[in-house]
């Protein structure tokens, strides 16, 4: 399977556990909100909004037109630690820990 398809499929993954927790949303934040230029949308977006709404879709689009992927990055410390205490935290740190080791293996 090529990285792309890799993460394609972690990501529907992540999607999953979003939904299967109660953190998928119907409606998009404002324009304002996403247009946000802090890491991880942090003064203006959740976590989960963040994941939903700004990486997934990043992603998505990368593999759709066969972009070159990044190179090495690491989301899982920040998506532990927003959830902490929240519904699924467990199931969607554990895909965000695997969507970074399939980066980080990449960038040896």
């Amino acid at each position: 399977m090529s990285k792309h398809q890799d993460v394609e499929v972690l990501l529907a993954q992540l999607q999953r556990e979003l939904e299967r927790n109660g953190h998928w949303q119907v409606a998009s934040p404002s324009v304002e909100a996403l247009a946000s230029t802090e890491p991880f949308a942090i003064d203006t977006l959740t976590c989960t909004e963040w994941l939903q709404w700004i990486f997934i879709p990043k992603m998505q689009f990368f593999i759709e037109h066969m972009h070159p992927l990044p190179v090495s990055f690491s989301i899982s410390p920040y998506v532990e630690e927003a959830l902490q205490g929240a519904q699924g935290h467990e199931a969607i740190t554990r895909v965000s820990i695997d969507i970074d080791a399939l980066f980080s293996l990449s960038s040896q």
